[in-house]
C-alpha cells in the first residue's frame, strides 16, 4: 500500500483544520510546482502554543503533514517547537512516498514561517539559522 493507515487516518480525519482570529503566529507557504499551500495559525501564551489551526490546499500527503505537524506542537514549548524537522512528521505518520516527502517540508517551513511572525510581531530576538528562509513572495517588506 502506498500510504500508511496514520496517513489515511489524517487525510480522512484532519486536526485542528482551521483558522485562528488574532493569532499570534500565521505562516504561509506554498509549493506553486505541485500546487500546494498550507498556512499555519498559532496561539502563544507564555511561550507555548496553546492553539493551533491549519489551512491547506493540496494532496492528501499535504493534508496529513499539515494535520501531524500540528498534533505535534501542541501544547509545546516554543524551543521546541523551532526543533520540529520534517523528518519527525513523516516518522509519525509511519512514512510517507519518496514523491512526497515535500509535503512534509512545507509542513515544517509553514510551522516555523508561523514562528518567525510571531517573533517579529513580537520583537522577539531568535537564531535565524533555526528558521528556514521562506520564499520572498510573500515576505512583507517594512
Amino acid at each position: 500500500m502506498l500510504y500508511s493507515d496514520k496517513v489515511m487516518d489524517h487525510f480522512r480525519n484532519p486536526r485542528n483544520v482551521g483558522s485562528i482570529e488574532n493569532a499570534d503566529g500565521v505562516g504561509e507557504v506554498g509549493n506553486a510546482k505541485c500546487g500546494d499551500i498550507m498556512k499555519i495559525y498559532l496561539k502563544i501564551d507564555n511561550d507555548v502554543v496553546t492553539d493551533v489551526k491549519f489551512e491547506t490546499f493540496g494532496c492528501g500527503s499535504a493534508i496529513a503533514s499539515s494535520s501531524m505537524a500540528t498534533e505535534m506542537i501542541k501544547g509545546k514549548p516554543v524551543d521546541q517547537v523551532l526543533t520540529l524537522t520534517n523528518k519527525a512528521v513523516v516518522e509519525a505518520l509511519d512514512g510517507l512516498p519518496a514523491h512526497k516527502l515535500h509535503c512534509s517540508v512545507l509542513a515544517e517551513e509553514a510551522v516555523k514561517a508561523a514562528l518567525k511572525d510571531y517573533f517579529d510581531k513580537n520583537g522577539i530576538a531568535y537564531d535565524a539559522s533555526l528558521l528556514p528562509d521562506v520564499s520572498c513572495a510573500d515576505c512583507h517588506e517594512h
